[in-house]
């Protein structure tokens, strides 16, 4: 879905219930709508052309026992050749990303939707797939949203979670990352959008600066593990993670160093480990106070 801000933070949730509700989404589909769901019972099958001769098809899995594959999409070429394919419970041909110049080459892609969870998690993932100069795949995303900056040029954003375990699935913390492509790869530029996203223009970062008030703060540090303070804790952990997406590492530390002392040093370990793997420095600093 083509969002612009500051509609965003609206079509990225609209993406989320997506992902948790495959059955509420079924039920609503439309009947022009491209798309095979595991739990429909009139699934036909599609074909649709694409240009330069490809031609995409979709619906049920001839195997009539599939479960996690019970639906199927692929790109055929003029020859009739498959070029591309995708399967899951849940697969949806997107009409309106498809023929946007995601890689900046001046072509049209492709993107369909594939659900390899049933569902759960948010286990959506756009497949953009582009046919020049040969049918290949550019990219696998979580669900984002799209916009072009003032140049034309395709921005990405992500909704990405943090640590789940200091909350409910609902108030799981999250941050936003911007991405930018360039020689088809995905390079991140959320330190370009930070001065937005870290503003009142932000209404995830309004919110957060109304939840976290000091009252609520001295409330959490006495807190006792009663699950009250949910949404405080959510809007802590993600700030921290925004801070840590925008490069702003020790405003990150100042912000985890208001958790509850007595465990703390754990906190930060579960809070390492979704990062860890794009910053390994920070996560380090986490696990290790001396650690610069």
């Amino acid at each position: 879905m083509m969002c612009p801000r500051p509609q965003l933070r609206h079509c990225i949730l609209v993406l989320w219930i997506i992902c948790i509700s495959v059955g509420s989404l079924t039920a609503q589909s439309s009947n022009d709508e491209i798309a095979c769901y595991q739990n429909r019972k009139d699934n036909q099958a599609y074909k649709k052309k694409l240009w330069d001769g490809y031609e995409i098809s979709l619906g049920r899995s001839s195997n009539p026992e599939a479960v996690e594959d019970a639906c199927t999409a692929a790109i055929y070429n003029r020859a009739g050749n498959v070029v591309f394919r995708t399967n899951g419970y849940n697969v949806i041909f997107d009409e309106h990303e498809t023929g946007q110049d995601f890689d900046g080459d001046g072509k049209p892609e492709v993107v369909f939707r594939t659900d390899i969870g049933g569902g759960n998690h948010c286990c959506w993932t756009f497949n953009v797939v582009s046919l020049s100069p040969k049918p290949h795949k550019l990219f696998d995303l979580p669900p984002s949203s799209f916009e072009k900056d003032a140049q034309g040029k395709m921005l990405i954003w992500e909704r990405l979670q943090g640590t789940g375990t200091y909350t409910s699935m609902a108030n799981q913390p999250f941050a936003e990352r911007v991405f930018r492509v360039r020689e088809g790869k995905l390079v991140d530029a959320t330190p370009e959008f930070c001065p937005k996203i870290l503003s009142p223009e932000s209404e995830d970062f309004e919110e957060q600066g109304r939840v976290l008030t000091s009252e609520a703060i001295k409330r959490l540090q006495s807190d006792t593990g009663s699950g009250e303070m949910d949404e405080v804790v959510s809007a802590l952990l993600s700030r921290a993670l925004q801070h840590v997406f925008c490069r702003q590492f020790d405003e990150a530390m100042n912000d985890l160093n208001l958790w509850p002392e007595a465990t703390r040093a754990k906190m930060k370990n579960n809070f390492a480990q979704p990062i860890e793997q794009d910053f390994p420095d920070f996560a380090k600093r986490l696990r290790d106070p001396n650690s610069k």
